[in-house]
């Protein structure tokens, strides 16, 4: 990074994502003033597609770029069935989500 660069804010998840999870996440993005954000998900062992339907109307409701970790395209193309576009990926696993309705 360069001087005055700002490191993204991380929010990282292990286990099983489901309901629970993805509304502390939607809650944590909620609260994170709006700079980047990661939203690392690399370490999620199970996602129950109800969790990644709560998780896609978090991410719509900000308006800056979160960078998803650790997604499959199968759950990249199910948040994007609901509304969030993967605008870019840099490796497999990894998306920029943009929220739009």
């Amino acid at each position: 990074m360069g001087v005055g660069a700002v490191e993204p804010f991380v929010i990282a998840r292990e286990g099983t994502f489901d309901i629970r999870a993805a509304q502390e996440v939607a809650r944590a993005l909620a609260g994170v003033p709006h700079f980047e954000v990661c939203l690392d998900l690399s370490q999620v062992r199970e996602f129950h597609d109800f969790g990644l339907a709560v998780l896609a109307r978090a991410l719509a409701r900000r308006s800056p770029l979160v960078r998803v970790l650790g997604l499959n395209q199968h759950h990249a193309r199910l948040l994007r069935y609901l509304g969030v576009e993967a605008v870019g990926r840099d490796e497999p696993g990894d998306a920029l989500a943009d929220g739009r309705s």
